[in-house]
């Protein structure tokens, strides 16, 4: 009796390990990971059009996570979308004043997410900042619009 109560008891705390490890497999990929707050700064961009891009979506350079889209909203004076980054705090007053935010997409139809390249200015961005040069997303479907349009006036 009491050995069948030790094999619930060792069963249970296994299961209970497997479900927390599950969980946080869950909010790793997901991107949902816990961050540290006083280890970012903050950027804005501002896009003509930005497609399908996500809150939460990756920013990268040259491949390598940086940080995080935060939020996206209608900048009214403008009428463009003004994407708000949240990049690691390492890359503060790294950043020369001329960087560029082009939205990419993973393959033909992945996730979009934000990549940067830094330009040659010797002034740096700071928190709060706008990047100014920015390539808006590539529509697939305003591409075969354009495709099959010429093909029909040809």
């Amino acid at each position: 009796m009491k050995r069948s109560k030790t094999m619930e008891l060792g069963v249970g705390l296994f299961m209970l390990a497997g479900i927390l490890g599950l969980l946080f497999l869950g909010m790793r990929v997901s991107g949902m990971a816990f961050t540290v707050p006083g280890d970012t700064f903050r950027l804005e961009a501002n896009f003509a059009n930005i497609g399908s891009l996500k809150p939460r979506a990756r920013v990268t350079m040259a491949g390598v996570t940086v940080g995080r889209v935060t939020a996206i909203e209608l900048d009214t004076d403008w009428y463009d979308a003004r994407v708000v980054l949240e990049l690691d705090g390492e890359l503060e007053g790294q950043l020369a004043r001329d960087t560029t935010a082009a939205i990419l997409t993973a393959g033909l139809l992945g996730e979009q997410y934000i990549g940067l390249t830094v330009g040659g200015d010797p002034e740096t961005l700071a928190d709060g900042d706008t990047i100014r040069d920015t390539q808006s997303a590539m529509v697939l479907e305003e591409l075969i619009q354009q495709f099959v349009s010429n093909m029909v006036s040809d």
